[in-house]
């Protein structure tokens, strides 16, 4: 019995030896497969679990660049970037939340219908950002984060804003949404002005809610500011003479364009209609247009002087030459070319003044076509003007060898090209900048900038004589301003339409230098189809170029070409005062 209880015990002991010891290689396994289990995390699946978790609570977030200032030739703003929030979200946690996501429509006034199908199509389409709405005042971006709606944030982004307004508008144009040039010289130097956005990388809650910033991986590089050539004064002058002159009379659209004649800088340059860049809706319609270089239009007399030039520099004729316009027409072949009444014999200097169509179709009839034609192509008729203004236009002159019989007496007059009003101040430049065609720019510069020798300098003196008396005693004189001496040219012509001319619409114009002495702006105007009874440039645009040169005379202080004599009278003045306090 003692051997049958003692091996019984030993037996026990033996069974409660193994399980123990099965029970502790059990754990000693679960032990070691939980330190494989966390190798295989921590070590071989790290770069994938620290993505899954990143990729729910860090996030790349954009740093936007501030875009360069566009100033005026004085330094006034003409283009400025201002923060502003828009509103944005994550589709997965929106879709979570229809009834919120109505709420955050209403308030900023969107069609909720519209963002919800907005973001289950970002949804499929695997997006985690979606923009709400784009550029909310501040006020209302608080109010919709006061909703503290899941998975909806904030993002600060920059908006264009104009303080001159339409004044300017069609110059320095307009940027879209996302703050890239579309219009203008927003356009132009929109490489120049956008800068480079940068990175950074944040920790956002659950709410997608940011907690803290991380490290900058690519820090903002802001644009550069660009300070133009126009003047911001000028151009509000500019932009009220012709409102006032389109409404006076009734005229569809009206441009000016002013220019420094030795830099060719472009001081000002309005057109109306125009429109206020500041409203989205209100850039429709074709008024964003800068009629000014991308329109073209016959210039009527105001190519007088180009002819009169090219027939000095042929060598055929002088100053003095007479020419017989009587009996007031001149035929062609079986076209008759007009003059408004009968003036007898005159010299190149009196068909320029009386601006005599018949006058200067004989001089043109008596010059080389190929001799003429270089001289109009060499003042850039026909070619762009360079300004690197997105839309500018070459206008249409032809070549010679496809003129037709009439064409270079046509020519002569302003008929059979179109140029646009850029390029006719530039040409007028020349003639002010003593034969040196300046090269166009709308950026402002310290230092008089070389040009192009087109006609000889005794040749453009003796033609801008000429253009003075045309203000002095021809067709201009409402083109005089006191205390300047004034040299122009009016034009008229009538409106081409599809096959010919429209016999009751007309394009006004005056093109001019001053002070005529020593030269230094050219302007030009030129108004379309003003329907309120006149219609001649001398009528109609003379008296917008005197308000607008005068200003610019002013603006650009350039003192008047009788300064000594009103010096002398204010100081006889002053004695005279003295004396009656004496």
């Amino acid at each position: 019995m003692n051997s049958i209880s003692n091996n019984t015990s030993s037996s026990n002991v033996n069974n409660w030896s193994n399980r123990r010891l099965c029970v502790l290689g059990l754990f000693i396994l679960m032990g070691l497969s939980l330190i494989t289990r966390a190798l295989y995390l921590q070590v071989l699946e790290h770069d994938f679990y620290q993505g899954q978790g990143d990729a729910r609570h860090l996030r790349s977030v954009a740093i936007p660049a501030h875009r360069g200032n566009l100033n005026d030739r004085n330094g006034e703003p003409l283009a400025i970037s201002t923060p502003i929030q828009s509103v944005w979200g994550v589709p997965e946690k929106m879709m979570q939340q229809p009834a919120a996501l109505r709420e955050v429509a209403a308030l900023l006034e969107i069609d909720a219908g519209e963002l919800q199908v907005r973001t289950e199509r970002a949804y499929e389409q695997g997006k985690e950002f979606l923009y709400v709405k784009r550029h909310v005042h501040p006020a209302l971006a608080t109010k919709v984060m006061a909703l503290k709606v899941e998975g909806v944030l904030l993002q600060r982004e920059y908006r264009r804003y104009y303080p001159s307004g339409r004044a300017s508008a069609q110059v320095v144009g307009f940027t879209d949404i996302d703050d890239i040039g579309r219009e203008g010289l927003e356009m132009a130097y929109d490489d120049w002005l956008s800068g480079e956005p940068g990175m950074r990388r944040v920790v956002q809650d659950r709410t997608g809610r940011e907690i803290t910033g991380f490290n900058v991986k690519k820090p903002a590089v802001p644009g550069k500011d660009l300070r133009l050539s126009v003047d911001k004064q000028l151009q509000y002058f500019a932009d009220q003479a012709l409102i006032d002159a389109v409404a006076k009379n009734k005229a569809e659209s009206a441009s000016a364009v002013v220019m420094n004649v030795k830099t060719g800088e472009v001081l000002a340059m309005s057109n109306y209609p125009s429109y206020n860049p500041n409203d989205m809706a209100d850039r429709t319609g074709g008024r964003q247009r800068n009629r000014s270089l991308t329109d073209v239009f016959e210039p009527g007399s105001t190519m007088k002087p180009f002819t009169i030039a090219a027939a000095l520099e042929s060598g055929k004729f002088k100053p003095d030459d007479i020419v017989y316009t009587s009996p007031g027409f001149y035929k062609i072949g079986k076209y008759k070319v007009n003059d408004t009444r009968d003036h007898g014999w005159l010299d190149l200097r009196g068909i320029v003044k009386k601006s005599s169509n018949v006058g200067v179709s004989k001089v043109a009839t008596e010059l080389d076509p190929e001799q003429m034609w270089s001289v109009f192509d060499s003042f850039g008729f026909g070619r762009p003007p360079g300004s690197e203004f997105p839309g500018e236009v070459a206008g249409y002159f032809n070549h010679p060898t496809v003129w037709h019989h009439i064409e270079q007496a046509s020519v002569s007059f302003g008929y059979g090209i179109s140029v646009s009003a850029l390029q006719l101040v530039r040409a007028y430049s020349a003639l002010a900048n003593d034969g040196i065609l300046p090269n166009v720019s709308f950026i402002a510069t310290d230092q008089p900038i070389n040009g192009k020798r087109v006609l000889d300098k005794e040749i453009a003196r003796e033609v801008r004589n000429m253009l003075e008396l045309v203000v002095t005693e021809g067709t201009g004189r409402r083109a005089s301003i006191p205390g300047y001496r004034v040299a122009g040219k009016t034009g008229t012509s009538h409106r081409s339409v599809s096959g010919g001319y429209a016999e009751d619409r007309y394009v006004s114009v005056f093109a001019g230098i001053a002070p005529a002495s020593r030269p230094e702006l050219a302007t030009v105007i030129v108004v379309h189809d003003p329907k309120a009874g006149q219609h001649f440039g001398s009528v109609v645009a003379a008296p917008i170029f005197a308000e607008v040169m005068s200003h610019a005379l002013r603006l650009q202080g350039i003192e008047p070409d009788d300064v000594d004599d009103q010096r002398a009278s204010l100081g006889a003045r002053r004695k005279l005062q003295e004396g009656d306090r004496s």
